[in-house]
């Protein structure tokens, strides 16, 4: 069985993203090494999505919103939840949450209980370093209340942080996450991209930082320093490595066998496929 804890569905506000347009149509996209898109990117279609998901062998997928200043590239809270209740064992919802503005953290902290409590989603997204957003990183003080909320309503809280999600290369550093994990240690956090390039260091994060989680994608297929992840699953981090394919920037199916081609030892593949993120969002883990 299979958990993606991390895909972004053909479905009406994520059709806009740019990740469903302009970024897959360059020479060198993001996750190109992977393969071929996949069909359903292509068309926008989501009953293909759907089948996709099948064939691969998810049995579990996580929605990830986005928020960010141009409303333009962001999705509606409201877009993951119709998701989530039309197909509540197949999906999982994490709402988007825009980095404020200066005296706008009021309104962010509404928006996390929106999500969490009226929508009913398990956790929330917040992308700190987007060249979009008004912050130094994920340790930027303004942000506090936020993960202050989140961790008080028991939600998981999903970072995007990588070479390519900021301003300059400081941003992907894990320093800033291993001190805001310190600061809230029962807001559990999962980090989308694993900050890529810095595999040892994130891996020594999660170790000294028990909750967070790391979620290389397509990150952890070829990449220096993929391997390390692996190791990592293999030893000192058994519970804190998942798999997720970060559709539509990668097929589904490519990613599901890459994974299971590593040297990952059969009870770390279990756990990174599936029990670590059954576990996560307290899923019923003998289906």
């Amino acid at each position: 069985m299979i958990i993606d804890f991390r895909v972004r569905p053909p479905f009406k506000s994520f059709s806009n993203l740019t990740i469903f347009g302009t970024r897959l149509e360059v020479a060198n996209r993001p996750a190109g090494w992977v393969g071929p898109m996949a069909e359903s990117v292509t068309t926008r279609s989501m009953p293909k999505f759907l089948e996709e998901l099948s064939a691969a062998g998810v049995r579990h997928a996580v929605i990830w919103g986005r928020a960010v200043p141009n409303k333009a590239a962001s999705t509606g809270q409201e877009d993951v939840a119709e998701l989530v209740a039309a197909h509540p064992d197949l999906f999982s919802g994490f709402g988007g949450i825009a980095i404020p503005e200066e005296g706008e953290t009021g309104r962010a902290v509404g928006e996390v209980e929106r999500a969490l409590v009226a929508l009913k989603l398990k956790g929330i997204t917040l992308e700190p370093g987007f060249a979009m957003s008004p912050t130094q990183g994920a340790d930027d003080p303004d942000l506090y209340p936020i993960y202050e909320r989140c961790q008080e309503l028991g939600g998981i809280l999903g970072f995007t942080i990588s070479v390519r999600a900021g301003g300059d290369i400081r941003f992907s550093n894990p320093e800033a996450v291993d001190r805001v994990a310190g600061l809230f240690p029962r807001l559990r956090m999962v980090v989308g991209h694993s900050f890529w390039p810095w595999v040892a260091q994130a891996c020594g994060v999660a170790y000294r930082r028990r909750n967070v989680y790391l979620l290389p994608d397509f990150y952890g297929l070829g990449c220096p320093g993929h391997l390390q992840w692996v190791e990592a699953a293999n030893s000192l981090l058994p519970e804190q490595i998942l798999f997720a394919s970060a559709y539509p920037l990668a097929a589904v199916g490519p990613m599901v066998e890459g994974y299971k081609a590593l040297p990952f030892q059969p009870d770390a593949l279990e756990r990174v496929m599936y029990r670590n993120a059954a576990a996560l969002l307290n899923l019923n883990t003998s289906r």
